[in-house]
């Protein structure tokens, strides 16, 4: 009994031009290796890789378009935008009660803004307009940014500790604010 052997598929084989194709892609590869090669080679002796004729995220940035994007990356939108309020205070509340009350602080997760005032009268008159003043932050800022509006009266005088004070002894007491 004789075996056959399946017949294989022959490779086409090439002559004249399709030869001449067939080499010229093949040499186009090779000489891509060495561009590529040659290409580290230099970039490794000069330092690593430098910015070209395009735009790549290492170009040089303006510097409010650089801030801008740190703000971004940090997760900071909500702290510089209560900033920037303490910045225009006088326009958000007008200039009569910023001269008399001004934003300490901003505790960003109870969302509390706490002002001073350098009187009691003017501390009570801020508390009645709290509310609006809130809605006006938060039109401003995003809404719930601000919840609610602390508000401080002047601070007393300042404790003076001497012989002649009793221990634990907080003096004229807290008859301000």
């Amino acid at each position: 009994m004789s075996e056959e052997q399946p017949e294989r598929p022959k490779a086409p084989e090439f002559s004249g031009v399709d030869l001449a194709r067939q080499a010229l892609v093949a040499a186009k590869e090779q000489a891509r290796a060495r561009g590529a090669a040659a290409q580290q080679k230099k970039q490794a002796r000069r330092g690593g890789l430098r910015s070209g004729a395009r735009a790549d995220g290492r170009d040089p940035l303006p510097l409010g378009a650089a801030i801008n994007r740190l703000i971004t990356e940090r997760g900071w939108e909500t702290p510089a935008a209560v900033g920037g309020v303490m910045g225009r205070w006088p326009q958000l509340v007008g200039p009569e009660v910023a001269q008399h009350c001004e934003p300490q602080k901003y505790d960003e997760d109870a969302r509390v803004l706490t002002v001073q005032c350098d009187s009691t009268a003017w501390a009570t008159q801020l508390r009645l307009l709290a509310p609006t003043l809130v809605a006006r932050l938060n039109e401003d800022l995003g809404h719930g940014t601000v919840k609610v509006i602390k508000v401080l009266g002047p601070g007393g005088p300042a404790r003076r500790y001497g012989a002649l004070r009793a221990p634990g002894s907080k003096g004229p007491g807290d008859t301000y604010g």
